[in-house]
């Protein structure tokens, strides 16, 4: 009997030393601090993961807008293909308008990997597109003025900026200059394909206008040098080797395009291109 009347004391103790520093604990300035800390780092990485998510959307969606404005070299009509880019492009632009959204009093840079590369293809699939109706490169300036959205209180929704509304709010995103850079770096490659295209639907005009072009772009990287982010020294290589390919069609179609039939014009470019492709790897 005693010693029962032991262990029931001995455990109103310890629950009561319990109790104790549980008071102390939720009195005291440190945890609740780190209990604020806490707080924050969860709504960080929440919002983290809601704009990897939503840059993954976009990367896929301006991939669609890329592989169908590569059917342009072989259509007759390729308004309504672009006119179809064009709504694709409108879609994607209202992804990037949910990350304005949460980017709302933040600073952008602390999230910036996570949605880099959504921003980057966009640039690649807009840029792209302003190629082939307009034969330049859309500039910084262009993508930006695209990407203003509206917000509206009422019906909370979004919306591009020229269907603004009384009481709205107007929400802005900046595309940054290594971003713009990146996907026109990528821009290059896409370019290389429609030459392949080109030439393999008889076309011996684009080729020497992509050509042109290219060298251009690649003037313009070499002027960046190294004193640009990192990620564009790395893909100054593969954009030198698409300017190589395309070159090399070049060459071949002024040199030999007279003795070899059009149709036959793709399978020597392609061979000339898988001969090149073992070098895809170095960096």
């Amino acid at each position: 009997m005693n010693r029962r009347e032991g262990d029931g004391g001995s455990r109103r103790n310890a629950d009561a030393a319990q109790d104790r520093e549980a008071s102390a604990q939720s009195s005291s300035p440190v945890i609740a601090a780190f209990k604020v800390f806490q707080q924050e780092l969860d709504t960080k990485h929440d919002k983290h993961e809601r704009l990897v998510k939503i840059s993954r959307d976009v990367t896929i969606e301006s991939k669609r807008t890329i592989f169908l404005l590569h059917r342009v070299t072989s259509v007759p009509n390729a308004e309504d293909i672009l006119n179809e880019a064009e709504l694709k492009l409108d879609a994607v632009r209202q992804k990037i308008g949910q990350i304005a959204e949460e980017l709302r009093g933040e600073d952008i840079f602390q999230f910036h990997r996570a949605f880099t590369g959504g921003i980057q293809e966009y640039v690649e699939a807009a840029s792209f597109l302003h190629y082939i109706r307009h034969r330049s490169l859309i500039s910084l300036e262009e993508i930006n003025a695209r990407l203003v959205f509206m917000k509206s209180e009422k019906e909370d929704s979004e919306g591009p900026a020229d269907a603004l509304q009384p009481g709205g709010q107007v929400l802005t995103f900046q595309v940054s200059p290594s971003d713009y850079l990146l996907g026109v770096a990528d821009l290059t490659g896409e370019l290389m394909r429609m030459c392949i295209s080109s030439v393999g639907n008889g076309d011996i005009d684009t080729p020497f206008q992509l050509s042109q072009f290219l060298r251009q772009i690649h003037d313009g990287f070499s002027y960046i040098g190294n004193t640009g982010p990192y990620e564009v020294s790395k893909k100054l290589h593969v954009l030198r080797q698409s300017l190589g390919k395309v070159e090399d069609a070049c060459y071949a179609l002024r040199v030999r395009g007279s003795e070899i039939p059009k149709h036959m014009l793709a399978d020597v470019f392609s061979s000339r291109t898988t001969h090149m492709e073992p070098e895809e790897g170095v960096v």
